[in-house]
């Protein structure tokens, strides 16, 4: 019984989160497809019937005037951060700016590497910025967030700190967001 009345608790909050959700106002992110075309014709392997599914799911959310809120699960290996980066897409298309953050540096520094990679090709500055990052490298990469040349922001919680200025944010990723 005890348990029941936990899950319907959690049920019902949960619904009046996502109800309260709905009042508030979002941009929403629409228009041509460009770059995540080239970005996904660009990979070396087709990309799976899951993983377009989900795509198709997130631009349908970030096309409405609501915030999203979604939480893509998968095995290690299955493909969340090219899902992660299609999604970025739509919101730089957009015009908008990007945060992507990770629970600990090493995994920031794997995905800022992995963006890098992918979305240098399209034209897309991919920014670093941790709570280690000092000098030049740090000025520099506050800069480029704060007056927008950096589409897209990796690091880890760093990136919500005061000092942390961002010239147009319109989407917020996070990795394995229980670790927070």
């Amino acid at each position: 019984r005890l348990a029941f009345e936990e899950l319907l608790a959690h049920h019902l909050s949960l619904r009046r989160m996502r109800q309260r959700m709905q009042q508030l106002a979002a941009p929403a992110f629409s228009g041509n497809q460009i770059l995540l075309e080239r970005y996904t014709s660009s990979l070396p392997f087709t990309l799976t019937m899951a993983q377009q599914r989900v795509i198709s799911e997130i631009q349908r959310d970030l096309s409405r005037q609501h915030p999203m809120a979604r939480l893509v699960q998968g095995d290690v290996g299955s493909g969340k951060t090219v899902v992660a980066a299609c999604a970025a897409l739509v919101a730089v298309q957009a015009g908008y700016q990007v945060a992507l953050m990770a629970p600990t540096e090493l995994l920031a520094e794997q995905h800022y590497r992995s963006f890098s990679e992918w979305l240098s090709p399209l034209d897309i500055h991919v920014a670093w910025h941790t709570g280690k990052s000092k000098g030049k490298a740090r000025t520099a990469a506050l800069q480029a967030i704060s007056d927008g040349a950096a589409a897209i922001a990796v690091g880890t919680h760093a990136l919500f700190q005061d000092e942390v200025g961002f010239s147009r944010l319109g989407l917020v990723i996070i990795d394995e967001q229980h670790r927070f």
